[in-house]
């Protein structure tokens, strides 16, 4: 028995011989679509040595896929696998990314990071100075990036973007060689690693950024240094993102392909997911359907997560009704929080009563700010404004609230204006638009009520007050702004007792709140349902999904 086993044992070891001569597994030579020649490995794959494809869905085309150009949810999702910053997140944590280490100054205030051998997906390498570009990108005021203000805590950041220094080299970035990068602050920031994981710190190719400004809008001219290349995009119809072979870590990069189609109507998208089409539907990827949420429910395949987010409605308070003060306290607290959950969206969100969510810490231990669906209330600023505009009756009041293209969001729009009207006597019409079109509106204060949410950039109170800093503000949208509130808000920039900053950052919750250019409405939670044989899709309270971890078993 043991001589049969040794003699089947030298057949299968001479056979494997014969295989690998004829290049059955190992390195091939595969042609790309532009002719050029490159080695695959086709051993790191499946080990039934098929391809990995993973099928999702987004709501419109992305925006933006220029790290320091997006601002919205879709093209970072998108970017969170085509690029990758300094740090990455895992399960909410800063890890290394890019950056192979880093050391950090006694003071806190510097920080020297040293990069791995990354590549960019064209073969070069990414270096110190691909990052010091693409920051020096996002701070100059002519590039007009809405979330340069997310870098101010860099030594010199907020002066060169306002233009109060013209030279770059005065900015606390400095590149010491090719491999690494010195960045030094204006203060300690606790969340500083956090931040080098976020999309506006991504490094651009230097070179074809410069050789060609468009680089971002076209997939056959996209260069990024992520898990994955983005090798398709067919506008307003789908996105391919398919395995990055020069990604420092590829080896652990389960998937070949990513097939992202896209697709508005969350009926449909839900369809998609119930046929097989998709794999994942939830988080950034597509939305469930909020008639599907009870059955899936008592099916027990609806997954409900923690969500550092809030749903809010801007007001613009330029507009000749809306910057009245009191009308917005009484569009504010005229509506139902509790029922639109408990009828409409029925995903175990929370009544926002302010500005930050609960789950941020120092925050959530009060009862808020203003009593849910408190109409009294409501009625008394609402008679206060009237008489301050000049009108004696609430039907002399035509709003519209607007919203982005989406079944969820017109459910939501129709209750609060069917409340508005029932309660307060006030006629409000909808209006929704394409996403892009949405946000130009809202960025040109071409509304007078816009709907928007916001997902922590991380995950602190900070993300959820600052982008109220100043009327100028990328990421406003309101027109407001108040001195006293800034100024608390710089000074916990500055503040290093954590109990002083967070008192400091309740203040200034105390003071927006109070003038309400928003009306917050809920704290989000994050639902999704995944096929059983996707793992590693799993969000964090940020909402981020990696794909460089998902597997598909099937």
């Amino acid at each position: 028995m043991k001589k049969n086993n040794f003699l089947v044992l030298m057949m299968l070891l001479l056979l494997s011989v014969v295989l690998v001569a004829c290049n059955f597994g190992g390195e091939e030579e595969t042609t790309d679509d532009s002719g050029t020649t490159t080695d695959t490995d086709t051993t790191t794959d499946d080990s039934s040595g098929g391809d990995k494809e993973l099928n999702l869905v987004v709501a419109s085309e992305p925006p933006s896929l220029h790290p320091q150009l997006a601002t919205d949810t879709t093209s970072s999702t998108i970017m969170s696998s085509t690029h990758e910053g300094l740090m990455t997140l895992k399960n909410g944590e800063p890890v290394p990314g890019v950056a192979e280490s880093y050391k950090m100054s006694d003071d806190q205030l510097t920080y020297t990071f040293t990069l791995r051998d990354a590549k960019w997906s064209n073969g070069e390498p990414v270096t110190a100075e691909d990052f010091a570009y693409a920051w020096e990108f996002a701070l100059n005021p002519a590039n007009a990036s809405e979330y340069a203000t997310i870098l101010y805590a860099i030594k010199g950041a907020e002066a060169y973007n306002l233009g109060t220094t013209t030279s770059f080299d005065e900015v606390g970035v400095k590149v010491i060689d090719s491999k690494t990068l010195e960045v030094t602050l204006e203060s300690p920031t606790p969340y500083f690693l956090e931040l080098t994981a976020f999309k506006t710190l991504y490094p651009i190719h230097k070179a074809t950024a410069e050789a060609n400004p468009k680089w971002y809008t076209e997939a056959d001219t996209y260069v990024g240094n992520g898990a994955f290349v983005l090798s398709q995009w067919q506008h307003a119809g789908s996105l391919t993102l398919e395995k990055n072979p020069e990604y420092w870590d590829a080896d652990n990069v389960k998937l070949t392909k990513v097939n992202i189609e896209m697709v508005e109507s969350e009926t449909t998208q839900m369809t998609k997911f119930e046929s097989g089409e998709i794999d994942f539907l939830g988080t950034n990827y597509g939305k469930i359907s909020l008639d599907a949420i009870e059955r899936l429910q008592s099916e027990e395949s609806l997954n409900i997560v923690d969500y550092s987010g809030i749903y809010w409605y801007k007001f613009n308070t330029t507009d000749d009704v809306m910057k009245n003060a009191n009308i917005r306290k009484a569009l504010t607290l005229a509506i139902d929080r509790a029922g639109l959950i408990k009828n409409v969206t029925k995903g175990e969100e929370e009544p926002a009563l302010g500005m930050v969510p609960n789950g941020v810490e120092g925050f959530g231990d009060d009862a808020g700010f203003f009593k849910d669906a408190d109409y009294e209330g409501a009625k008394a600023a609402l008679d206060a404004g009237l008489k301050e505009l000049g009108l004696s009756d609430p039907s002399e009041l035509n709003l519209k609230l607007s919203f982005n293209t989406s079944d969820a969001h017109a459910v939501i729009a129709q209750y609060i204006q069917e409340g508005w009207n029932k309660n307060l006597g006030i006629n409000v019409t909808l209006e929704n638009a394409e996403w892009q079109v949405y946000l130009d509106k809202l960025s040109s204060l071409d509304y007078q009520i816009g709907r928007l949410g916001w997902i922590a950039d991380y995950n602190d109170a900070y993300s959820f007050l600052e982008m109220y800093n100043s009327a100028d503000n990328g990421n406003n949208d309101t027109g407001w702004s108040n001195e006293e509130y800034t100024n608390l808000l710089k000074q916990s920039t500055t503040e290093t007792d954590p109990a002083a900053r967070l008192d400091l950052l309740k203040k200034a919750e105390e003071i927006i709140i109070a003038e309400f250019p928003v009306a917050p409405i809920y704290y989000y939670t994050n639902l999704y349902v995944v096929k059983d044989y996707v793992t590693g899709m799993e969000p964090d309270n940020l909402g981020n999904i990696n794909l460089k971890d998902v597997d598909v078993t099937k």
